[in-house]
């Protein structure tokens, strides 16, 4: 089979076709032209397996979880908690933004979400308060990236899925790499706000003010700990973990907290559908475009090319991590999992790399893509949100981006960042 299909899938790419429709034109178009429309009724069965699946359920279950907690007013009671913490110092509402993304992203789990949740709420504050606006979309866009790395995930789910890795393994890896980049991204965002004497958000809160504040946020951020600590003890399996965060966040914001109105559950049900539908979709057609990967022997040929470049393993990770981070750069985290994991893994994995390593190093990598340019789709959706040219929040976000490279470096090179908490859970 020829590699024509990889130009169709570029071309289409670059003509600016929704990466869904690449990913089938591109293998379709290639067996018409090398004569195999044989293959045709295979390719169909690939698209159908790759959606029917029992783990990937969580998917759709996770969206409704974090659409229910959304509309349920739940974003607005984090904020309010976050200020109580940290909004005394000085740029205490981008110090906000960040630490609202890390305890959104236990309710959510996409960068999209994070970024037009709070966007949309932040953005115009710390504008009326001084920040400028590119600074304001910048650091909500950067902070955004924790979303799906602090467990629950999307995309670990989907690459869990693809290479049979344990998610629950996946979601303890990821909570040490999130929480760095939190820190890191507080550092250097009060360094800017000391050098741009940005105003402090309000007077320190008493504790019994955090208080009042922890008691209104506590039954929602008590979510993650619910999933991960069922997942851990074996209570549920991740799926089932979906299906019980769609349920508590039901009951927490309908009958607890009041927040949520029934004539609201259509417009959520429909919005979560939509979104499953376009990730299921997605889902069936990379597992289609890394099928025919395999097929034409692309993969290995891959794999023999990049063990020629050197033996040394340490070289070959820095090699990936600039690959995975340009990739990253034209192509959403979704589909370069689907596509890369199969191909780029196995490589890594026989050079005695822990699979579970390697997959944090591709989730935490492709996540940082979603909020770079010229393509990444956080920087969309902080520029639709806050009316900046995207070009202008990247500029601003050059600081953020050196912080979150540093992270992936050091989780890189250093397993024990990520490995420590799956090994004492039993997961590695």
């Amino acid at each position: 089979m020829s590699l024509s299909y990889i130009w169709i899938f570029i071309l289409l790419l670059t003509a600016g076709t929704p990466v869904v429709f690449a990913l089938l034109v591109g293998p379709g178009v290639s067996l018409m032209i090398d004569g195999n429309e044989v293959f045709f009724s295979a390719l169909l069965n690939r698209l159908f397996s790759g959606m029917n699946s029992f783990p990937l359920m969580a998917v759709p279950f996770f969206i409704l979880a974090g659409e229910l907690m959304n509309q349920g007013g739940i974003t607005q009671s984090i904020v309010r908690f976050c200020k109580t913490l940290i909004g005394h110092y000085r740029g205490g509402l981008a110090q906000v933004n960040i630490l609202s993304s890390v305890l959104f992203a236990g309710l959510s789990g996409s960068a999209v979400a994070d970024t037009s949740a709070l966007g949309k709420m932040l953005i115009p504050a710390m504008e009326q308060n001084g920040y400028s606006r590119r600074f304001a979309a910048a650091v909500t866009a950067a902070s955004s990236v924790i979303g799906p790395i602090i467990p629950p995930s999307g995309i670990m789910i989907l690459y869990a899925f693809i290479m049979n890795v344990s998610v629950a393994g996946m979601f303890l890896a990821g909570i040490l790499p999130g929480l760095m980049i939190c820190i890191g991204l507080m550092i250097v965002t009060n360094r800017i706000a000391k050098k741009r004497n940005y105003p402090i958000a309000n007077k320190k809160a008493s504790w019994s003010e955090r208080g009042s504040a922890f008691k209104v946020s506590f039954l929602p951020l008590l979510t993650p700990v619910i999933l991960l600590g069922g997942i851990i003890a074996g209570v549920f399996t991740p799926t089932e973990a979906a299906a019980v965060a769609v349920g508590y966040a039901f009951i927490v914001t309908l009958f607890i907290t009041n927040t949520l109105k029934i004539t609201q559950l259509p417009l959520i049900l429909v919005n979560a559908a939509v979104q499953s539908g376009t990730i299921l979709l997605l889902v069936g057609s990379a597992v289609t475009f890394a099928w025919i990967i395999t097929v034409s022997g692309l993969a290995d040929s891959l794999a023999t090319n990049i063990m020629q470049i050197t033996s040394n393993v340490l070289l070959l990770l820095l090699i990936i991590n600039l690959f995975l981070f340009a990739i990253g750069m034209f192509l959403d985290a979704g589909p370069a999992i689907l596509i890369l994991g199969p191909v780029l893994a196995p490589i890594f994995i026989s050079l005695g790399i822990d699979p579970l390593h390697f997959a944090v190093i591709m989730c935490v990598n492709l996540t940082v893509g979603l909020a770079t340019p010229p393509m990444g789709l956080v920087l969309f959706v902080a520029a639709s949100v806050s009316g900046e040219k995207t070009e202008n929040i990247a500029l601003e976000m050059l600081p953020f981006l050196a912080v979150e490279a540093l992270v992936i470096f050091i989780i890189t090179y250093f397993p024990a960042v990520t490995m420590t908490l799956p090994r004492l859970f039993g997961f590695a």
